[in-house]
Parts: structure tokens; sequence; C-alpha cells
């Protein structure tokens, strides 16, 4: 049994909680194939429901039970696909764990009180960016996504000081962004800085620096494409924070 039981655990657990238990450790060999909404589906309970039995049962959640059922199965593939699913939790719970929530409410701040935001992208940032850009349109916000490096270094020129560039990069070397950023900040606008290196400079630059987590694993070594996942993180926090408050 991958989940062992004693008195003092059955005693703590529902009806429907051990049942799930059971189903659990019933399927220990299918476990690494099936998600947590495959349980609840099939213990006629819910994703919750599922999460919490496994909690009272001294595990700390869902990804740690299937973590510990494929790092033992034979199947090669299950392996890696585990691997892969780690790298992209271990992303996402480093980038949590980096962003200053005070820096996410000064950034929020100046879009709030900026006449109009300038958001910068290039490379595969660029989605990132153009997201971001569209979802403060539909807030209300006046903001622009810039893409193209001959207008961005223009608009650092002539930007004014009521006004914002929220820059998107994952390295934070891109020769245009560290151009406009220092134009604008000659100009005394608002800067706010979404990186994954803290010592990029950009940073320098600033008025806000939202540092996110780069993984050191890269999946296409021949090309520049590492994840975006840390900069859409962090951006969809100031969305929804926008969206709700």
């Amino acid at each position: 049994m991958i989940i062992q039981l004693n008195q003092d655990i059955i005693d703590s657990l529902s009806k429907t909680e051990l049942e799930v238990i059971r189903y659990i450790n019933d399927n220990e060999d299918n476990l690494p194939t099936l998600s947590i909404v495959d349980i609840a589906f099939n213990t006629f309970s819910s994703p919750s429901t599922v999460s919490r039995a496994i909690r009272k049962c001294g595990i700390a959640g869902f990804n740690e039970l299937r973590y510990k059922s494929s790092a033992k199965h034979k199947d090669t593939d299950i392996q890696a696909a585990r691997e892969i699913m780690e790298k992209s939790l271990i992303e996402a719970q480093n980038d949590i764990e980096r962003i200053s929530i005070q820096n996410i409410l000064d950034s929020i701040y100046i879009i709030k009180n900026s006449k109009r935001v300038f958001v910068l992208g290039r490379g595969l940032s660029e989605y990132v960016a153009e997201e971001f850009a569209f979802k403060l349109q539909l807030l209300d916000v006046n903001a622009v996504c810039i893409k193209d490096p001959n207008i961005m270094r223009k608009v650092g020129s002539e930007i004014k000081s009521d006004e914002c560039l929220f820059a998107f990069s994952l390295n934070g070397k891109t020769t245009e962004l560290i151009e406009t950023l220092e134009s604008g900040n000659r100009n005394g606008c608002k800067i706010i800085n979404c990186c994954c290196n803290e010592n990029s400079q950009l940073s320098k630059y600033a008025t806000v620096n939202l540092i996110g987590y780069k993984h050191e694993h890269q999946a296409i070594s021949k090309y520049e494409v590492s994840s975006r996942v840390s900069l859409s993180i962090i951006a969809r926090i100031i969305i929804d924070y926008l969206a709700i408050y």
C-alpha cells in the first residue's frame, strides 16, 4: 500500500475519505497516470475531498503522492513525464516564493495612477506582454503593447512623467529594452521591470523590480526558448488583483 493506514488515521477519516484512500491503494500501479480529478470522479467525491483525505494520512498533497508512486515505476515514459511535471511545479513554487508582495502592490499602484501604460516585450516574452496589455485594456486601463524595437526606443525618448513602462524580459539582456528603460528613466516616468534576472541592466532603471524564477533546465537547448511561466505567473497575479480590487 502506498498509503499506510493505522487506527488513528482511519478514525480521522470520513466514510468518503476512507473510500478515496482505499481506491488509491487499490490502484497504486495506475496512480502515476491518474489526476486528482480522475480519482474524485471514480470515487464519487471531489478533488478537495481527495486532497483532504491524502493530507490526513500525513502526505503533503496529491503531487507528493504521485511523485512517490511514479518514482518507483518501471515505465521510462512515466518517469520522464514525472520529471517534466516536477520541473514545472518547482518553477511555479519558486516563483511564488520569490515575489515580493509589496512590489506587486507598488506595481498595481503605479498602473492605476498612470495616464498610459506601455507594455514592452521581445521574442517569446512578446506573448506574455500581449496578453497582459489586452487584459489591462479589458480592465479599462489605457494600455498599449509595444513589440517593435524602433517604436520602443521612440516611446522611451518621448514618454511623459505621468506614464508608465512595463517591461517583460526573461534574461534582461535585450538591447532595445535596456535603451528604452534608460530613456524612460531620464524622462522621469514610472518603470516596472518583470524579469528573471535580478542582476540585469533593466533593474537599475526600474521604479519597481518584479523578479521571477528561471529554471536552469532548457528543453530545446539549441535555441533560447526557455519557459516564460514565471513572467506569466507575475502578470496573472497583477491582473487578478486589479480585477478583484
